[in-house]
């Protein structure tokens, strides 16, 4: 399939796109960013042409720059938006995350509408942010969406994709905490854990809803070409653990001790209300994947670690 991918070129992006033209898809890659040398390498790919504009720059969806490519696609992946807990939530931050996500997806849609055969199929991203938080409540794909700031963008963001024309599927992917090498949630743990001052954030009780890398990968790519995949789908794992669960694994795959949490108030400290993501957190299961019988490669969190670790180790070398 010919596909446009937006977003895409960061720790997710990074496995997806060579699974992607292993599997023979035709890339066009939009970033804002110059390519970075793995993707340099990857764009002697006869199937790969990277575009560097800022997809939340909506003057950027004005000028008509990817109308042409757009029109030409079959599939649409768009995985844009800033980190949600990597900094202090100040307006300015705020507003990055929300033009990340909103005018990217406003700008996308629209440019889907202006052009003459828009594409079969968009897979947008989300987040399971969409629930707010809770210690106690389980959510699934039918939940009622949260009230606080993450929460509200995430409905926002379903809302803009889903006014995508009524010939164009839609698949949105509401993502957990992402796990894999070299990036996402364990790039910041793994060195603090090896010096063995590692230990659960909080009071260690709250969910982390969580996903390897790959299995997400793989949901992308069978949200794109399977049909009858599930408008809304929770991209986690089957096994949601608590923070304190999370931590004791991860101290015993490194094999290093964890037993100094991590106080809650240092947290608050540093990144403000955006603290809330972490320190609440959720227990979300999905639904919706069993109605296509989704094969998950790591289900369990040791499973999940030991791969990431390893195959952080090989790189590393």
């Amino acid at each position: 399939m010919r596909l446009v991918l937006i977003g895409c070129t960061g720790f997710v992006g990074r496995e997806l796109i060579p699974q992607l033209l292993k599997a023979g898809h035709n890339l066009t890659v939009v970033s804002r960013n110059s390519p970075a040398p793995w993707l340099a390498n990857l764009a002697s790919e006869q199937n790969l042409m990277h575009l560097q504009i800022n997809p939340a720059d909506l003057q950027s969806w004005e000028k008509g720059i990817l109308i042409n490519p757009i029109s030409k696609a079959e599939g649409i992946i768009n995985l844009a938006g800033e980190p949600i807990a990597e900094k202090r939530w100040s307006p300015v931050h705020l507003k990055e995350l929300q033009d990340s996500r909103l005018n990217t997806t406003k700008g996308l849609i629209k440019a889907i509408k202006r052009s003459k055969k828009g594409p079969r199929v968009v897979v947008n991203a989300s987040a399971i942010g969409y629930y707010g938080t809770s210690l106690n409540a389980h959510f699934s794909e039918s939940s009622p969406g949260g009230n606080d700031f993450l929460a509200t963008l995430c409905q926002q963001w379903e809302a803009l994709a889903g006014e995508k024309p009524r010939s164009t599927r839609l698949s949105i992917l509401r993502i957990g905490i992402v796990l894999g090498p070299n990036g996402g949630a364990l790039k910041k743990m793994i060195p603090v854990f090896k010096t063995g001052l590692g230990g659960p954030i909080g009071n260690g009780q709250q969910w982390m809803s969580w996903i390897h890398r790959t299995d997400l990968c793989q949901m992308i790519m069978q949200a794109v070409t399977q049909r009858e995949w599930p408008t809304v789908v929770n991209a986690v794992s089957p096994y949601p653990v608590s923070m304190k669960e999370f931590a004791t694994a991860l101290g015993e795959t490194l094999g290093r001790p964890s037993l100094l949490p991590v106080p809650g108030a240092i947290l608050k400290l540093l990144l403000g209300d955006g603290a809330r993501v972490v320190l609440e957190g959720q227990n979300v299961k999905s639904n919706g994947l069993s109605k296509v019988n989704f094969c998950f490669q790591y289900p369990e969190l040791n499973r999940a670690l030991e791969a990431s670790i390893h195959t952080e180790k090989l790189i590393n070398r």
